[in-house]
């Protein structure tokens, strides 16, 4: 069962009859069966309602665990007939399941086949579940899941069977499922493919809300309210811009339902309409919410004049404290004056200190779930528990903190210290995860802190940085580590040289040198493991560059030893030499032409790596050649020269645009171009453009995409006759290019590049014949494409 997660592992120990009969024979016979046959077995065990509900419920666990980590190695085993009467007979177990968490765990397992069987077109190899969920989507038995990809290909029936389940006004319950999941559609569904749509959607919505508010004032009845206030700014917060023309249709209503929803039992609906009014002002922006502005911030502020007396599990806190923050995007320096309002309830949540408590067995028993502890066994006689009420206001309040001084920088400044010496204790907070990720606020801060002059910085910075780098020597998860070092070299690059003396040198070398010979000693292990054909490899922790790359300033023989090893030993494992290849690519993107003192350790491995069989390995390579032409300096040209060939090479081998191949492509042509753009006298610019021209756009790495683009832009605007052609005979090429990267979303349309290429689109669009020459030989989602660049820039 090691498969299992942490929950599920949790909920079999407190299952009840954890021993019974029939959960032993489940347990004992499942490990002894061929993988393919356990599919097989284990629906037989879920339809076999005369066993036990925890022996059902455990085959049910198992199943999707099952499909989720090896399902290509058991499904497509199965016969055609197999695999058929498993589908079918999953949909009928749906329909005649009577208890409710098992058959929440029966839609669970139907959704993660549906996933599996959708491919990497978006093709649906299981047609019948997608007509199965229309026909039961007025069922208030049946959730929706949508897997990756189900908008972009099912988006017209999706939309319209929810919007007609929403209006079945003779079932409420049913009318909020599909809110529900209208909301969970809208969330992940692409901007452009929900466009179409906004005038239907918009409409349903407000006419639902109408009925909806006229029955809560009648009858108190608010479940469908709650879910269609939540749509709606599902809908806005998609839409953006395009929501603009709906805003003066929702705004009056909802500000109503805040004032007026006061009471105790609609707390939550107060606080969704809240959260639903910020994210629509954030949505239409500053220009259009001004209008209701001031009469939204007079509410916020009513609201937050009690907050003291609110209680501490009162649902509208952390919407409130999240609304703050998006009013803070919105009015950007004008919510300064706010300031003295806010801080003192949010920093008042962002201080709650969780109750722990060390107890024996019986006095664990003896309390109650309802009581908001969570424990963990030391034992066989003592547990350590944690009330857990008040966390996630806690990590929501540092999270709207770290808003706050990203947003108003300078205007944050009076509120530095105390933040400061609240969340660098939290680097020790072990109680919640979110709350262990907001250590990117600690150079956000310094950039507050800028304005009171060197002294006072760096006071902060001797306050923060021991306690960073112990964090780094202690933290045992990966995930927050791979954040300590982020912003901890974000703290290096805001401080400047000199910030960091020789025992923090001495003793980040060490810290990261044990951590270096660790892994080696665990990679020796998962070398051994790999043999074993159960083995089912993960990718390796990885430590962020960013931290190697800043202490790489004040290399040691240490560090580049620990680097040469990963870099030169090609019999190592390739997240190894990915690994060694990236401290050198930052060491080099980072400290500029000084980087080729050290050349001599990695320039060799660097230019071999390029043609490596490992993608991962490739990638790295190529990227490393992008910012030696960069930011190489002089020194580098040589390298640069001899570099391209290779590059040339592994664009144009046949598998470069397959899957596992194509990010390592991309750098490879964001490499090419930056070599011409940076190094143009180390090649034969006019003889490589037409090339490169014809490997755009990227679609998969959005950064180098962007590199790429400008780079584009640069030589459409200077001219270039080789990109523009004879007679600017390239341009309807570029203009594919430029429809094919909008389609594919390579760039985004807050980045400058946007307006760049709509002007490019918009000064051929000033002559008539080679407008009309470009757009005709577009195909019809480029041209929508084309025009979508031209309305957001």
């Amino acid at each position: 069962f090691l498969f299992l997660s942490s929950k599920e592992t949790e909920w079999m120990k407190v299952s009840g009859n954890l021993w019974e009969e029939d959960f032993m024979v489940i347990g004992e016979t499942y490990e002894n069966i061929p993988g393919q046959s356990k599919i097989t077995f284990l629906l037989q065990a879920i339809r076999n309602t005369a066993a036990a509900e925890e022996a059902r419920q455990m085959a049910a666990v198992l199943l999707r665990r099952l499909l989720s980590s090896a399902f290509e190695e058991v499904y497509p085993a199965l016969s055609p007939d197999d695999q058929t009467s498993i589908k079918t007979g999953l949909l009928l177990i749906i329909q005649l399941e009577t208890q409710s968490s098992m058959r929440k765990k029966i839609c669970d397992i139907v959704a993660e086949l549906a996933r599996n069987l959708i491919d990497e077109d978006g093709n649906n190899q299981w047609p019948e579940v997608l007509k199965f969920l229309f026909d039961s989507v007025s069922s208030q038995n049946v959730g929706l899941h949508f897997a990756p990809g189900f908008q972009k290909k099912f988006h017209e029936k999706v939309i319209a069977a929810l919007l007609q389940t929403m209006e079945d006004q003779g079932n409420q319950r049913v009318q909020a499922h599909a809110a529900a999941a209208l909301i969970n559609f809208t969330e992940d569904c692409p901007k452009s493919l929900l466009i179409p749509y906004l005038d239907n959607l918009v409409k349903h919505l407000h006419s639902t809300m109408v009925i909806k508010l006229q029955e809560l004032i009648q009858k108190g009845t608010k479940l469908v309210l709650e879910q269609v206030v939540t749509s709606i700014a599902s809908v806005a917060d998609t839409a953006e811009e395009k929501f603009v023309p709906y805003y003066d249709l929702f705004m009056p209503s909802l500000k109503h339902i805040v004032e007026n929803a006061v009471q105790k039992e609609l707390r939550l609906l107060r606080g969704k309409t809240i959260e639903c009014i910020s994210l629509i002002g954030l949505a239409v922006g500053k220009e259009k919410f001004m209008q209701d502005a001031s009469d939204v911030m007079q509410l916020l502020l009513k609201t937050q004049t009690d907050f003291s007396d609110l209680e501490d599990d009162d649902p509208q806190i952390s919407y409130m404290i999240s609304a703050w923050a998006r009013m803070c995007k919105i009015l950007g320096k004008e919510f300064q004056q706010y300031l003295p309002v806010v801080m003192g309830p949010l920093m008042k949540t962002a201080s709650i200190k969780p109750e722990v408590a060390l107890l024996d067995t019986q006095d664990m028993e003896n309390m109650s779930d309802d009581d908001g502890w969570e424990f963990v066994n030391l034992g066989d006689q003592q547990s350590f528990g944690i009330k857990t009420a008040g966390l996630e206001e806690k990590a929501t309040a540092c999270q709207m903190l770290v808003c706050y001084a990203k947003e108003l920088k300078e205007g944050f400044v009076e509120y530095t210290e105390q933040v400061v010496k609240l969340m660098v204790p939290l680097l020790k907070f072990y109680f919640h995860d979110d709350i262990l990720l907001m250590q990117s606020s600690m150079p956000l801060l310094l950039e507050c802190a800028r304005v009171r002059g060197p002294e006072y910085l760096t006071q902060m910075w001797h306050f923060m940085c021991d306690a960073l780098i112990k964090a780094i020597g202690t933290e045992p998860d990966s995930d927050v580590l791979s954040e300590i070092m982020h912003s901890f070299a974000k703290c290096i690059e805001v401080m400047g040289d000199g910030c960091l003396n020789n025992e923090h040198f001495e003793e980040l070398g060490g810290i990261l040198k044990g951590k270096l010979e660790e892994h080696f000693k665990n990679q020796e292990l998962r070398q051994v493991k790999r043999q074993d054909e159960d083995y089912d490899e993960q990718v390796e922790e990885s430590l962020q560059d960013e931290v190697i790359t800043d202490c790489a300033k004040g290399a040691t023989p240490r560090w580049l030893t620990c680097c040469l090893f990963l870099t030169q030993c090609p019999h190592r494992p390739w997240p190894d030499r990915q690994w060694g290849l990236c401290i050198f690519d930052d060491i080099v993107e980072h400290c500029s032409p000084s980087s080729f003192k050290y050349a001599e350790y990695f320039l060799r491995p660097m230019l071999q790596s390029v043609c490596d069989n490992s993608p991962e390995v490739r990638q790295a390579a190529a990227y490393g050649v992008g910012v030696m032409a960069q930011f190489g300096g002089d020194s580098y040209r040589p390298f640069c020269t001899e570099a391209l060939p290779l590059l040339v090479r592994v664009i144009q081998s046949p598998d470069a645009k397959t899957k596992e191949n194509v990010n390592a492509t991309e750098n490879c042509i964001s490499a090419v171009g930056k070599i011409m753009k940076f190094k143009p006298d180390c090649v034969n610019v006019e003889e490589v453009l037409p090339h490169w021209l014809s490997w755009l756009p990227l679609h998969e790495d959005k950064e180098e995409a962007v590199h790429t683009f400008n780079y584009l832009c640069d030589l459409i605007e200077s001219n270039n006759p080789v990109i523009l052609g004879p007679n600017n005979s390239n341009l309807p090429r570029i203009f594919g290019i430029i429809a094919d990267g909008e389609i594919h979303e390579a760039i985004k349309h807050e980045d400058p590049c946007t307006k760049r290429l709509a002007n490019v689109v918009r000064q051929v669009q000033t002559s008539g014949g080679l407008w009309t020459e470009c757009i005709s030989q577009l195909n019809a989602d480029q041209q929508a494409a084309i025009q979508e660049l031209l309305n957001s820039a």
